[in-house]
């Protein structure tokens, strides 16, 4: 059938494999979730097998669990344990090497990868966050090359959002539970009556994909089916952020006794950072061999909960736990706005999740942001 960015077909279990095939066929490694170590986690895959199954979730603050289905679906759980970032912004990368030849030093930069990767089941509120590195990454003004070969070779298969978890709020953050854009083809997984993936193209890429696969067209049924799944889904976030003046009210409390409050529950791990999907702050360390003929630079993930993090002559500008946790969340909502014009957070949830002492960021933005007598 022929297909073009925004129309809709529908493929059964065994077309879905088939999609997943051709992928692979045009060179595409594919990247999506699996069950592994009681948790989904992200993987190359080889193709529908080894997807999770019948596999849910549970998440609530500092809380994680998966839990069986009673249905065998592929999807069935809210955000993997782990983002999207790290296939574009690995966690460490060479930058340089430079290495000495008699009495002179050869510079080598190191060459930008991109392998194409085909990522699957994307979330939508993790499409958006990918949306929001692009803006800092690829888009800015100081592009970051290796970002930028990777984001290019990449093809996007979403997959919307059916069952939320306790921790998600993306609704409060418009991005999500169906993906409206940064996708080359969006899923919608359907039970009933039969098993079967209501597919919206995205990108001319996906178009061309969808056509060499034996899609049917949507029917009515579909349509509807999928929207109401989508519907019901936004009806179940855990969580919620009033988003109106938050800027101004995070911006307007910098001294606000929550702060210190938060500080003594908060144990300084940078989990939060590691789990954010659009967190992108980096260290960078030289190294030698043991030789001395061969020095590299390496550019590594970093977090600003760290006391180095912020670290200049004579002292850490932010020596306090109260001072880096208020930097972080000031940033994530409202100075990002500033900088990059949209929120730097898209409402995934992994933050509360992953905090061992279950600290919630809509909690805290919504304490912060109280009005004081």
């Amino acid at each position: 059938m022929q297909c073009s960015p925004g129309s809709q077909s529908v493929l059964d279990a065994g077309g879905f494999e088939r999609l997943l095939a051709l992928l692979r066929s045009d060179g595409f490694v594919l990247v999506g979730p699996i069950a592994r170590d009681g948790a989904i986690q992200l993987s190359a895959i080889t193709g529908i097998e080894d997807l999770p199954r019948g596999v849910g979730d549970e998440q609530s603050p500092g809380r994680y669990r998966l839990r069986p289905r009673e249905d065998d679906a592929l999807f069935g759980w809210a955000v993997p344990s782990q983002p999207w970032k790290k296939q574009f912004l690995p966690s460490r990368l060479d930058l340089v090497h430079i290495r000495r030849k008699g009495s002179a030093l050869e510079v080598e930069p190191a060459a930008a990868e991109a392998n194409p990767i085909a990522i699957i089941g994307a979330r939508p509120c993790e499409v958006a966050a990918m949306r929001v590195q692009d803006g800092v990454l690829r888009d800015g003004p100081h592009p970051d090359s290796d970002y930028a070969a990777r984001r290019e070779a990449a093809f996007v298969l979403a997959v919307n959002c059916g069952t939320p978890s306790g921790t998600c709020f993306c609704v409060s953050m418009d991005t999500g539970p169906r993906a409206k854009a940064g996708f080359d083809l969006a899923a919608t997984e359907l039970m009933e009556p039969n098993h079967r993936f209501l597919i919206e193209v995205g990108s001319d890429a996906g178009a061309r994909v969808l056509e060499r696969v034996a899609a049917t067209p949507a029917t009515d049924g579909d349509i509807a089916a999928a929207a109401d799944l989508v519907a019901g889904a936004a009806q179940k976030m855990g969580r919620a952020l009033d988003n109106k003046g938050l800027t101004e009210r995070l911006l307007g409390n910098l001294e606000h006794p929550r702060w210190d409050d938060v500080a003594e529950r908060c144990v300084g791990c940078g989990n939060c950072t590691l789990a954010c999907p659009t967190c992108f702050c980096t260290n960078v360390e030289d190294s030698s061999n043991l030789g001395g003929d061969v020095a590299t630079r390496t550019r590594t993930w970093d977090s600003c909960f760290a006391l180095d993090f912020a670290y200049i002559h004579g002292g850490s500008v932010r020596p306090t736990l109260r001072a880096r946790y208020r930097q972080w969340l000031t940033h994530k909502l409202a100075t990002w706005v500033e900088q990059f014009g949209t929120s730097g957070c898209v409402g995934c949830g992994r933050c509360i999740t992953w905090c061992p002492v279950g600290i919630d960021l809509t909690v805290e933005a919504g304490a912060v942001g109280e009005a004081r007598g």
